[in-house]
């Protein structure tokens, strides 16, 4: 049994607003300050979903499989260290890009060309846009059912089952294989590699595919288009209450509040 797991390289989420820039004309966010970027957390989660199928069934390929134009080897290889069998990444300009019928696109041929895939795992989002509908395209251009926001899974031979999370509980839904399924955070972290495995890995080569080999020539116009970026502005005033005593400067703090709306009087009058 095969199962791919997809994995998108993102600037780390916790990196302050202070270190990142906006490029206007690509309509994207940069890193300022160097620093590595990480593996999408849900995609990760979605890696540590695979690794306990594989425990829980002994016999599963697991193949990590990533778009970009730029990879930090040292990054995407963490998914070897923890256990994924193979590695592939399709690197090209094109790839850095908020088009995510494109990317679903690519995805769909890189998957055909690694072939006889019984399962497809993605994170339930990515960290960087937050769209959420990669996989669901994916499955569409696969033609395969999708199962979204696995916390649990389990497979036999033919059929998967999954317990998806809802806002007031969980739900259990199934599906014949092949398809794709979305995890989420509930699942929990991806296990860390050991120091063996890092240093095991270290001196494994990625497999790498162009867009060539996947017989996709150009990218085609984006299916969407984003009018406007900006990187949030933060900012505080601070006023001092000058007072005789602490109850004359609880009366100005009450005033000061009651004249910019923030409290109210008793029954919202």
């Amino acid at each position: 049994m095969r199962a791919v797991v997809c994995l998108k390289q993102v600037v780390d989420p916790l990196t302050p607003a202070t270190d990142l820039t906006l490029d206007a004309e690509a309509k994207t966010v940069r890193q300022a300050v160097a620093g590595p970027p990480v593996i999408n957390g849900y995609d990760e989660q979605a890696l540590e979903a695979a690794l306990r199928l594989k425990e829980e069934r002994g016999q599963l390929e697991i193949i990590a499989l990533s778009l970009g134009e730029n990879f930090n080897t040292d990054v995407m290889k963490r998914a070897l260290a923890v256990g994924a069998d193979q590695l592939v990444l399709v690197r090209d300009p094109s790839l850095d890009t908020w088009d995510g019928w494109y990317l679903a696109t690519v995805l769909a041929a890189a998957i055909a060309k690694i072939g006889a895939v019984d399962l497809v795992l993605c994170g339930r989002q990515a960290s960087d846009w937050d769209n959420a509908f990669v996989p669901l395209m994916l499955a569409h251009a696969l033609e395969m059912p999708c199962l979204t926001l696995a916390r649990k899974l389990t497979v036999t031979e033919q059929r998967i089952e999954i317990e998806r999370v809802l806002p007031d509980g969980s739900q259990m839904m199934w599906s014949e294989l092949p398809a794709v399924v979305t995890v989420t955070s509930e699942l929990g972290p991806l296990r860390m590699p050991t120091a063996r495995a890092r240093l095991a890995t270290a001196r494994i080569q990625p497999r790498q595919m162009t867009l060539d080999e996947l017989g996709i020539a150009a990218a085609p116009a984006p299916q969407i288009d984003i009018v406007d970026l900006a990187i949030p502005s933060v900012g505080r005033e601070c006023h001092f209450i000058e007072a005789v005593d602490g109850a004359a400067a609880g009366r100005k703090l009450a005033d000061l509040l009651w004249e910019d709306g923030i409290i109210r009087a008793e029954g919202g009058a």
